[in-house]
Formats: structure tokens, sequence, C-alpha cells
């Protein structure tokens, strides 16, 4: 394998961009010149001498072949200079151009470098050289951040995997060693913390497995059902969980038309927002489950007066693994990874989701569109 080192040798030992640009515009400025100096010569003379004859020159042969002689040397002369001139300066004006380009196409280099080194936070400046370079360092710039964004989200998810097994493994581990040291009896007791730590991790796989396939792609099978249909079963799925909590699920469900859904996959969406919304509403507290008709879309909202998420977690919530400090923590049951897979199957049916929060104590509101049918 080359080794980053003899690549980086390699690139230098070759002739740079802007030297290669230089000498291929030399090359066809030159040829230019050249074309206009011969025809010049070859043509300007012959047209000069038969102008003279329809003029009907009265100069001896010998006179008119000086003056033919002198135009053409004053011709040549002339256009050379004129020539050499203009290659020059084009030559010039293409040096400055091909240092521009180049520095461009370093930078794009170096950033590319920085990234490959681990700098994520690496961007390139506009250089300003036209539409085409213009949006190559916004594609740039956009793959970076997502880059920057996912490299922060995989040591998030690998720093809470970390937690999430951490406790059940702990606590498997302090039973098992006082089993071993006959200060605990392998009793039901003992069994019942070690079955509950192994469940703890099995359903952590579990939610692995299930984020993992959401964000891969999952088969759905879409039909035509009635839209406010889809949201009442999940709140009656819904209702007894609320109602063991002291939370009031109200609905409020339009004649929205129908949607193309998987009612199963699509169930699991609404339920995953029902539940999380009951799991930051505190007892007294209230959930509107709604479904309307907005123009060709379909609009389901899952709004709570709970907790609240402050403004710089709303971006991340449906990030895998990540929990508000503030509101979506951990001391809620939840693995951080219900939002994420419910984002992935409302993708998945073509729509869209989103959230809003006016602030901390002052509730979430979650919002599904679908596109409806007519």
């Amino acid at each position: 394998m080359t080794s980053p080192a003899l690549l980086a040798d390699t690139v230098r030992a070759r002739p740079r961009f802007a030297a290669r640009l230089l000498v291929a515009q030399a090359l066809v400025l030159v040829a230019g010149a050249l074309t206009t100096w011969l025809v010049a010569s070859v043509v300007g003379p012959s047209i000069f001498s038969d102008h003279l004859q329809q003029a009907g020159d009265t100069h001896t042969a010998e006179e008119t072949r000086h003056v033919e002689e002198a135009f053409a040397s004053a011709l040549v002369l002339s256009v050379s200079l004129a020539l050499l001139a203009s290659v020059l300066a084009a030559l010039a004006v293409s040096w400055y151009f091909s240092r521009r380009v180049q520095r461009s196409i370093g930078d794009v280099a170096a950033a590319a470098a920085g990234i490959a080194a681990g700098r994520y936070d690496t961007r390139v400046p506009d250089p300003g050289l036209g539409g085409e370079f213009a949006s190559l360092a916004r594609t740039y710039n956009r793959l970076a951040e997502r880059l920057e964004a996912t490299e922060s989200t995989r040591r998030s998810m690998l720093a809470d995997l970390a937690h999430e097994m951490r406790t059940p493994l702990a606590t498997i581990d302090a039973h098992l060693e006082a089993v071993e040291d006959g200060v605990r009896a392998m009793d039901d007791d003992t069994l019942g913390v070690i079955r509950g730590s192994t469940g703890r991790l099995r359903r952590l796989a579990e939610d692995m497995s299930a984020v993992s396939q959401a964000e891969e792609g999952i088969d759905v099978t879409l039909r035509p059902v009635a839209a406010a249909d889809v949201a009442a079963a999940a709140a009656d799925v819904a209702r007894d969980r609320y109602a063991a909590k002291g939370v009031d699920l109200r609905t409020e469900l339009d004649d929205a038309g129908q949607v193309r859904v998987d009612a199963d996959r699509f169930g699991q969406v609404l339920g995953n927002l029902l539940d999380n919304a009951l799991r930051h509403t505190p007892a007294g507290g209230s959930v509107t489950l709604g479904c309307r008709r907005i123009d060709q879309w379909v609009e389901y909202r899952v709004a709570d007066n709970g907790q609240g998420v402050a403004a710089e977690h709303l971006p991340h919530l449906f990030d895998r693994f990540y929990r508000a400090d503030s509101a979506r923590d951990r001391g809620h049951g939840g693995s951080g990874i219900g939002l994420a897979i419910a984002r992935a199957l409302v993708e998945a049916h073509g729509g869209g989701i989103s959230v809003t929060s006016a602030g901390p104590g002052l509730g979430a509101t979650f919002t599904v569109r679908l596109p409806g049918l007519r």
C-alpha cells in the first residue's frame, strides 16, 4: 500500500496545475500568433500589389518592387510587434488567473487533507471565480458539515452505548461476585436482578438493530387508509398507559381523507411519539393527538404541555441516542432512539417530521406530514 508520504512526494513531483494550464494557454496563443503572422505576410503583399495595379501605378518595375518590399517589411514588422505585445499581455492575464485557480484548488486540497486528518471544522472560502467554483466550495462545505455532524454523532453514540452498558454490567458483576463470596445466595431475588440487567442489555441490542434497519431502509407496504383511523388506533393502544400515569390523552381528528401508509409501521411512528410525550408530561398534564388536511398534505400533531425542549436541542432530537439534558434525559427511561426510528419510518413513507417547543416547561409539539390522496 502506498504510504501518505510517498503519495505526497509523487503529487509534488508532478507539474502543478497552474503551470500546465499556463503552458497550454501559451501554446494556443503562440499557434494563433504564428498563424496570424503567416497569413498576413503571405496575403498582405499580394493584396497590396493588386490594389496598386488597379490604381494605375505608373512607377517603373524597380520602383514598384521597392514599394511592395517596403509595405511587406512594414506589415510584417508591425504585425510581429502587435502579436508579440498581445501574446505577452495574454500570458500575463493567463498567469494571473491560473494562479488564482491554482490557489482555489490548493484550498480545496488542503481542506480535504484536513478532513482526512480528522479536522472536520475545515471550510473552503468562495474563491470568487464564478458560479462553478462557488458551487464547488458550497458543496464541499456542506460535505464537511455532514462529516462533522456524523463524527460528533458517532462519538456521542459510542459514549452513550458505553454508559448504557456500564450500569447493567456492573450490576451483574456485583451480584455474581457477592454470590461467589457467599454474601448473597443465588435465590429468586438475585436471579431477578441479574435477569433484569440482562434484559436491559437485550433491549439495548434490539434498539440498536431497530434503528440501524430503519435508517438503512425499511420495506413498507403502502395501502390507502383513512387518515383519522390510523391516529384513532394509535390513541386506543396508548390510552391505558396514559390513564395509569394520570395524563389526559385527547384526540382532535378531522376528516382528512386518505393516506397511503403501512398501517403497522405508521402506527409505530405515532406510538413512539405518544410514548415520548407521555414520558415527559407529568401527572395531571395532557397530550393531544391531532389529524387534519392541509392542501395536498395530511398532518398529524402530538402536542404536550410537559417539560418542553430548549431551542439548542431541537435540531438534534431525531439523532440516535440524543437526549436533551434538561428534558429528554436518562431519568425518563428512554433509550434515545425512538424519535430516530420515527423519522426513518416517516421518510420511508415519503413524508417529513419536525418538532417545535417554546422552551423548557412549555411543552413540545411533534408534527408529521404525509402526502394525502385526492
